[in-house]
């Protein structure tokens, strides 16, 4: 019998190729199955106790979605009529639109979302902050149809937003975000798109790429998917609210019928903190000269900053980041303002629908701005700058602030600042102001720093609407 003689290289790639198919025919349908049985409970708990259930259409294979929204007969259309417009070989576009759908259409986990991201979620916001839920309108809330569509309409603080309303309505439902580009790195990427976020390029031109956006929202919205919009669609600046940016509620209503439509209610939602990781940065963006910060300059300043987080915990001088509070309004729904206005989306030419989208974006960042929550270092803030530079007591301080309090109370507007605690939280917001360096502190009496009155007025610019009436 003769002896067949194999070199090193070839017996290493056999055996690891004998070792694949056998991991391939043996293991590997136990561990599906094994993760199958655990999604599969967690499905039925979690289930048993959302208020909002999770859909088919996110428990849906991924690869099943993208197939459905490039065949989507209105994205095959655009692609037919760009290839002869341009002259561009349809194949072409129909990959480009394969790229679009690939990008855009999340991987939702439901294990990953409740197991993994909501405890994530949990530690980081209640690490940073004190975290409370304002008044929710919780009554309203338990009579939305469960066959509705849930569309949560917030203001966009900081990036912490994501965290902080993932956790806090993660015992009512799931969240499906839109997220900038500025997530698409790894690992981030990945991470978001376990957790049901869609990724959206924020101004795009290309029409064949928005036209798959639109397609993927309309899609989502129709099989009843609970989503997660920043109306303002960017970061505040100066604290303020930007203008609403309505393309994303657009895609949303453009061939919505409240007669035969699932109905889509919109919450508003109010996000207010007493501090910002981001708010230094923000305010740097509005100097047009100032030059752009390096990928690396970003990189090392936020590994410092984590850094001295770190130390500052192990030499027990580490303090919260103050309250962070979320409010929760009342629903909107989209049917009974259509039926009421007389407005039919799917029924009316461009230019018309978009003025109408356009008032109701207004009616949503009016009920939005109601329920941003009033904090203690916004309020603070707002008396030194009121002050105009003139030094206060801290009797004074407390004076001004309890009578801007009640001024503002008679006209609703959602004060989080606990009474029990008055002296002891004004105090402690006095200490933040005085070692951020936002207030100067001289024989006892408190005044705002020059320096950084941009900063200052920031914070007191997120509550501007209530305090300005005053």
């Amino acid at each position: 019998m003769g002896q067949i003689t194999l070199p090193t290289w070839l017996f290493i790639v056999l055996l690891f190729l004998a070792v694949l198919a056998i991991l391939d025919r043996l293991f590997v349908p136990s561990l599906r199955w094994f993760f199958r049985r655990r999604l599969n409970r967690v499905l039925t708990e979690i289930g048993s106790r959302l208020e909002i259930s999770i859909r088919p259409f996110q428990l849906t294979k991924r690869q099943v979605l993208i197939d459905r929204l490039i065949y989507d007969s209105k994205v095959m259309e655009a692609i037919e009529h760009f290839s002869a417009r341009d002259k561009v070989p349809r194949e072409v576009l129909q990959a480009e639109a394969l790229s679009y759908a690939r990008e855009i259409v999340p991987s939702f986990n439901a294990y990953f979302y409740f197991r993994l991201g909501y405890w994530v979620a949990q530690k980081a916001a209640r690490l940073l902050y004190r975290v409370r839920l304002g008044s929710p309108e919780n009554e309203r809330l338990l009579k939305i149809n469960p066959n509705a569509t849930v569309v949560f309409v917030m203001n966009h603080r900081s990036n912490m937003d994501y965290v902080l309303v993932a956790f806090l309505a993660a015992e009512r439902t799931t969240l499906s975000y839109a997220v900038g580009e500025w997530a698409r790195i790894w690992p981030l990427e990945t991470l978001f798109k376990f957790m049901g976020a869609f990724f959206v390029r924020r101004n795009s031109q290309n029409q064949l790429y928005r036209l798959v956006l639109e397609r993927y929202i309309h899609m989502a919205t129709r099989e009843g998917v609970c989503q997660a919009v920043f109306l303002e669609g960017g970061l505040t600046r100066d604290g303020r609210l930007r203008p609403p940016k309505m393309g994303l509620i657009d895609y949303m209503l453009r061939h919505f019928d409240p007669e035969t439509d699932r109905d889509i209610f919109f919450i508003p939602v109010g996000l207010n903190y007493d501090r910002t990781i981001e708010d230094r940065s923000q305010i740097r963006a509005l100097d047009p000269q100032a030059t752009r910060r390096s990928w690396f300059f970003v990189l090392k300043t936020t590994f410092g900053f984590i850094v001295r987080q770190i130390l500052l915990m192990a030499r027990g001088r580490w303090r919260v980041y103050g309250y962070a509070c979320v409010n929760f309004g009342a629903p909107i729904s989209a049917a009974e303002y259509c039926r009421g206005q007389g407005f039919v989306p799917a029924r009316m030419d461009k230019y018309m629908r978009h003025q109408r989208v356009e008032d109701f974006c207004r009616l949503l960042m009016a009920a939005m701005e109601k329920n941003i929550p009033v904090l203690p270092l916004p309020l603070v803030a707002a008396v030194l700058l009121e002050a105009g530079g003139e030094p206060l007591s801290v009797f004074e301080i407390k004076a001004r602030v309890h009578y801007l309090i009640e001024n503002i109370r008679t006209r609703g507007a959602p004060i989080f600042f606990p009474r029990e605690e008055y002296d002891e939280v004004l105090t402690e917001v006095l200490d933040t102001l005085k070692l951020r360096r936002l207030a100067l502190e001289r024989e006892g009496l408190f005044q705002a720093d020059p320096a950084q009155h941009d900063l200052l007025k920031y914070y007191a610019n997120s509550i501007e609407h209530w305090w300005k009436e005053t």
